[in-house]
């Protein structure tokens, strides 16, 4: 199919960008890799106004070392966040997840901020962000700069906390002293398959032992979630000894909805799979220390 029509805009400055979207109103949609909007406008599953280009928008696409830790611009590919040393040494689980969206030639066109704007509750992405506490950093022309933590930016399937004339512009992620992550995922269809549930696991040892986990889950809620139930269970566990109580507590602290892809029950359990598989990551040193 064919998109709808629509006016298209090529802003080379935030300004103009930030104008665009606030002269355009709600009917106005931004364009970063496009690899999630490009297919819905050719379904018509969304007719906007106007289509406001970021690519030649400068300094969207940076990453750099901040003193809130390290700050990725939403137009940075995928691609770029897997490879790019400095996410490698500090965010490695980040560069984990991005490896795991999709297939190559995908994640040479998609962006972090178009993923997480996108806000599927399967992502690999969103899931990470939950994880490291990502700060994400807003800007409008009328409200100026605001800064959400990812706990609070994902609000429903498909929904965030932008507010009109708004624009995703950077993603920063605050240091995890003393934590190690681990990122693993169920696909529906082989390594570049979409994610039926996915998992972001961090945590900090002593002796052995859990003092302190994060744990973000994808593809059993209508955002990626953090169970706090799961999280405390896992302090005090050794992760190489028993899990019970983590995985019990996982029974009663998600209620993923049933679809075509399984139902409640069939998510569950992947989600038990996926903390017994990070927690190997974690004992054998093969996950991604920060």
């Amino acid at each position: 199919m064919k998109p709808a029509e629509f006016l298209y805009h090529a802003p080379t400055t935030l300004e103009h960008a930030l104008d665009l979207l606030a002269d355009t109103g709600p009917g106005a949609v931004p364009l970063a890799g496009g690899q999630s909007l490009v297919p819905q406008l050719n379904a018509r599953h969304r007719r906007p106004s106007a289509v406001i280009d970021l690519g030649g928008v400068p300094g969207l696409d940076t990453v750099a070392a901040s003193p809130a830790g390290v700050r990725i611009g939403a137009r940075t590919r995928l691609a770029a966040v897997v490879h790019d040393p400095l996410v490698r040494r500090r965010l490695p689980v980040l560069s984990r997840a991005a490896e795991s969206v999709a297939h190559h030639t995908v994640r040479q066109r998609a962006t972090l901020g178009g993923s997480l704007c996108h806000a599927d509750p399967a992502a690999e992405l969103p899931a990470a962000a939950l994880a490291l506490d990502a700060h994400l950093v807003l800007v409008s022309r009328v409200g100026g700069e605001r800064t959400v933590r990812a706990a609070e930016f994902f609000t429903g399937r498909h929904r965030t906390a932008l507010r009109a004339g708004e624009l995703l512009v950077a993603v920063e992620f605050p240091p995890t002293p003393g934590f190690r992550f681990a990122f693993d995922e169920v696909t529906r269809r082989g390594a570049a398959g979409f994610p039926l549930v996915a998992l972001c696991l961090g945590v900090t040892t002593e002796r052995g032992v859990v003092t302190a986990a994060r744990l973000a889950a994808a593809g059993v809620a209508e955002t990626p979630v953090r169970p706090a139930a799961v999280e405390d269970a896992l302090c005090g566990l050794r992760l190489d000894g028993d899990l019970g109580p983590a995985l019990d507590a996982v029974g009663t602290a998600v209620r993923p909805r049933a679809d075509q892809h399984g139902d409640a029950r069939y998510r569950t359990a992947l989600l038990r799979a996926l903390v017994r598989r990070c927690a190997a990551l974690l004992v054998h040193g093969k996950a991604d220390d920060d």
